[in-house]
Parts: C-alpha cells; sequence; structure tokens
C-alpha cells in the first residue's frame, strides 16, 4: 500500500482506509476478527461515528490493545456544547482511547465557526487543547457547506461523496482541498453500492492522489477483496474506462446516493433502499431484494404520506415520494416476470 499525508495534519495513512459503519450489523464476535484483520493487513486509517450504534465499542474492543498503530477518526452530531462533550466523553470510553486524532462534526446543516452564537467550534478548540483530540473535521452531503468550510480554513480534513459519479463542482473541491492542503477524506467511494468495480473504483480516485477513501466493510470476504486489490497500484484500463462511462450514463439525473439523511419516516419506509431498488435489483444478484421481507418493506410505499419530510432533508434535492413510486412501480413489475 502507499502512505499518503493527510493533509496539514502530517498523519500518514495508507491510501484505503476502513469505513467502519457497515460493521455496526455485524455481531461483536463477527467485527472483531475483521478489525484485526483489517489493521494487520496494513490498513492504518478507521473512521467510524457517534451516530454508528455499536461501532465505537467494536473498534474498542478490537484495536486498543494497538492503539499506537493506527490513525482513528470519529464524529459527533451534536448541536449544543453540552451535547458535544457528553458525545466526546462516551466515544473516548467506547473507543478506550484517551484521544482522537480527527474529530469531526457529523454533517452539520451549517458550518460551525468561532463567534457563531453555537459555541461547538470554540468547544473543539478546548478539546483539542486539552489533549482529547488532535485534529478538526467536518463531514458533509451539502457541497455548499463542504465549500465554506473548506474556504474558512477552519479545518484540518472534509469528509465528502467522491467517485466516479461525482461531478465536476465535486472534482473542483478536492482540487480546492489539494490547493489548501486540507486532508480529504472520500466516502461513498462506491455510491452505497451502485458501484460494483472496485478496481475502476480505486483507479478512477487514484488519480487524485491527495484523497483517502475509506470503504465500507462487514464481511471478511470484502476486506478480503480489498487487500488483494490493494497489493496493485491502480491504473484506469480502457475496459474500466468505459465502464465508467457506461455508469455514469445510467446514473445521470435523479438517483439516490443512500446517504440516509432523509430518515426517519414516519411509515418506516426505508428510502435509502426503497428509492433505489431498481438499480440495485439489477446490479446486484436481485435474490437478496425479493425475499418476503423486502416485499413487507416495499408494500410500506403506497402508505407514503407525501408530508415532505423526507425531502426536506434530502442534500440532494431530490424528489423521494415520486422517486418511491417509481421504484414501487417497477419492483412490481419485476416481480411479477420471476
Amino acid at each position: 500500500m502507499t502512505d499518503i499525508q493527510l493533509g496539514r495534519t502530517g498523519l500518514l495513512v495508507h491510501k484505503d482506509g476502513f469505513g467502519a459503519l457497515p460493521i455496526q450489523r455485524r455481531t461483536m464476535d463477527e467485527a472483531i476478527p475483521i478489525l484485526r484483520a483489517a489493521l494487520a493487513g496494513g490498513i492504518n486509517f478507521f473512521d467510524t461515528a457517534r451516530g454508528y450504534t455499536d461501532s465505537e465499542e467494536k473498534i474498542g474492543r478490537a484495536l486498543s490493545d494497538k492503539r499506537n498503530q493506527f490513525v482513528l477518526a470519529t464524529k459527533t452530531p451534536a448541536t449544543t456544547v453540552e451535547g458535544f462533550w457528553k458525545d466526546l466523553e462516551t466515544s473516548l470510553g467506547l473507543l478506550q482511547t484517551d484521544h482522537i486524532d480527527i474529530y469531526q462534526f457529523h454533517n452539520p446543516e451549517s458550518c460551525p465557526k468561532p463567534g457563531d452564537g453555537t459555541g461547538l467550534y470554540e468547544a473543539m478548540l478546548a478539546a483539542k487543547e486539552q489533549g482529547k483530540i488532535r485534529f478538526i473535521g467536518i463531514t458533509n452531503h451539502r457541497l455548499p457547506v463542504a465549500q465554506e468550510a473548506v474556504e474558512s480554513g477552519l479545518y484540518d480534513t472534509l469528509q465528502y461523496p467522491f467517485n466516479y459519479l461525482s461531478h465536476e463542482k465535486e472534482i473542483a473541491l478536492v482540487r480546492r482541498c489539494a490547493e489548501k492542503n486540507i486532508g480529504f477524506i472520500a466516502m461513498k467511494a462506491l455510491s452505497g453500492g451502485l458501484i460494483t468495480d472496485i478496481d475502476a473504483a480505486r483507479a478512477w480516485i487514484a488519480q487524485f492522489p491527495k484523497v483517502v477513501p475509506i470503504w465500507g466493510i462487514q464481511h471478511l470476504k470484502e476486506l478480503e477483496a480489498l487487500l488483494a486489490a490493494v497489493k496493485q497500484m491502480p491504473s484506469l484500463t480502457e475496459a474500466q474506462r468505459q465502464r465508467i462511462e457506461q455508469d455514469r450514463a445510467e446514473f445521470t439525473g435523479a438517483f439516490c446516493r443512500s446517504c440516509g439523511y432523509c430518515l426517519p419516516c414516519p411509515e418506516q419506509i426505508l428510502i435509502y433502499n426503497c428509492a433505489r431498488v431498481s438499480l440495485l435489483l439489477r446490479r446486484m444478484p436481485p435474490e437478496r431484494w425479493l425475499t418476503p421481507e423486502w416485499q413487507q418493506e416495499m408494500e410500506k410505499i403506497p402508505n407514503c404520506r407525501h408530508c415532505g419530510q423526507c425531502s426536506s432533508r434530502c442534500p440532494y434535492g431530490l424528489d423521494i415520494p415520486a422517486l418511491l413510486e417509481k421504484n414501487y412501480r417497477d419492483y412490481r413489475t419485476f416481480l411479477k416476470s420471476k
């Protein structure tokens, strides 16, 4: 693997990081060997969040005895100073560490700044002064907020969705981070599962040498595939270029990126998958989406109230009720054909 410096932090991390959101779906006994195998395999950057249920606890139990061997990032969604300190102390305890290398504001609606009245950025500075965090980061799905954070000069790292479906403004954001020596952490490198060729995804991102993608891993076979891929320096082949162009053509326009910020739904619709099931049926083994359990989930869609809550929270401005209805009709047609 290739070590790169994560912006002005000076932290050296391997080119491929471990995204620990999916690990919350595994039992403790299943998760611990995966996390240990990742570190043993050379991955030394682990990203989690206070909001990822027991993900922090799993990392703490798996890796705390090797704390000096990896870089640790986590996040707080707090909107108050009291919530900030509660989150920080909880994370430190669960991760079994006395410091967090990169502490990130988790997808805030606006960019926290000194003097903005929230006290949140001041709390970050205080936590840094106390040695509980080393560097200040921010994550977001909203391009204007991400751009503001970069231009503010207040943040050491930015975490933002980035993959070969990204548009020119997002590519410009990555280049601006490089210019300002801000570490760029790429989430959604596989666009929530829509990109199925990890070699093509890695080769495309490798064109941006200062970007660190974090790959969401929940199965040992996924980790093994990643570790096998990183043994070779990625280089785009002509076949991969053609695949990328085909995917871009297919996904041009409105599609759900599966970020989950539309939830909760009053009717308990799992929007982040229901709104893109048409794509999933055609890009993955369809059987997993045709089970009785998933049919029950899809049958919640006709209960949609069109209340607008989901659309108002969507950072991509999608008409989610219309997208749900489209996917429901396609799903019913697909079922009848089987």
